[in-house]
């Protein structure tokens, strides 16, 4: 009953949440001028028309959609790695996408290549983290992904320090450093024509294959005694969560936090079982973000990027958790 409930009422928060959103911001809307948009948007001036549509309604459905991408990217990796600590870019994927957007910035690419160098930066790190860990047989598989990831993103941050030590500080350090701050102030109806797909298509077999999550739960041995073939659904999740990271990363910069404060969010509302954990999780990543993102441009004149943001309310949460759990 408790996830029935959940299941009504969380498109019931994500409308009112979107028509808060709608009317935000430094240009005003009222509910009025909302309906005359929607239902005859030749009777209200080209001005009004163009936030609506071209703005404000793009920016909010990219806070949906990347909310809860990175809402299911971190409930992933944190049942397959067994450790609620995991974040999406624990194997890199954050780490690839920033070298490879600095790197375009830093040669003055356009907008679209440096997207696509991002995108690419991160997919490329992370098969690597997985070619490097097929080739350590030694040790525990999981702790050896988690180790790779962490070397190879440490490199990736040596990359981006350099980039920023020879970029212009006048032109490009600028504009790396508002990229890696991560936000949606700059994403278009473009945009989402490029990620909504990509972040579909790794979605879609991850609520498929919610429900052997919890088959990683339990030890290799145990796993495979039940007729999982292990090594291929671990890659089957890995390539999913990280495409649709990639694809965030890549039109919103570095977002962090909400991959990882929001399973744990989940886990509160309806338990460990990823058949309800993972689409819940998602859900609340959605709102969230999109509460964020109304907060980082209403709560004064300048907008403040999204990633601190969600710092500044991901980190304080994340300690109450940690601090509500040790007292049980």
């Amino acid at each position: 009953m408790r996830i029935t409930t959940l299941a009504l009422l969380m498109p019931g928060v994500a409308l009112l949440c979107i028509v808060v959103a709608l009317v935000s911001g430094a240009y005003p809307l009222d509910g009025q001028q909302l309906l005359t948009l929607v239902f005859h948007p030749e009777r209200v001036p080209a001005q009004d028309s163009i936030v609506f549509w071209q703005i404000r309604l793009p920016r909010i459905l990219a806070a949906l959609l990347l909310g809860a991408a990175l809402a299911g990217a971190g409930t992933t990796y944190q049942g397959m790695f067994r450790n609620p600590l995991v974040s999406p870019d624990i194997l890199g994927v954050a780490a690839g996408a920033g070298l490879g957007a600095c790197t375009a910035i830093l040669f003055g690419l356009p907008v679209l290549l440096i997207q696509l160098y991002a995108f690419c930066g991160g997919m490329l790190v992370v098969a690597g983290v997985w070619f490097i860990t097929r080739r350590i047989t030694r040790h525990d598989p999981v702790l050896t992904l988690v180790l790779v990831g962490i070397a190879l993103s440490t490199l990736c941050g040596a990359g981006i320090s350099l980039i920023k030590t020879l970029a212009d500080p006048y032109t490009q350090l600028p504009s790396i450093t508002f990229w890696l701050l991560g936000g949606l102030s700059t994403v278009t109806r473009h945009d989402l024509w490029f990620t909504a797909p990509l972040i579909v298509a790794g979605s879609v077999p991850l609520l498929l294959l919610r429900w052997r999550m919890n088959l990683l739960t339990l030890s290799d041995d145990e796993a495979r005694s039940l007729g999982i073939n292990v090594v291929r659904l671990r890659l089957g999740l890995v390539i999913c969560a990280t495409l649709i990271t990639a694809s965030t990363v890549a039109i919103a910069g570095i977002i962090g936090w909400v991959g990882l404060v929001v399973p744990h969010i989940g886990r509160l509302l309806v338990g460990n079982n990823h058949q309800h954990l993972l689409p819940i999780s998602m859900g609340v990543g959605a709102i969230l973000l999109l509460l964020t993102d109304t907060l980082a441009r209403a709560i004064g004149s300048t907008e403040i990027p999204l990633g601190i943001l969600t710092a500044f309310i991901g980190a304080p949460f994340f300690l109450l958790l940690l601090l509500r759990g040790g007292r049980q």
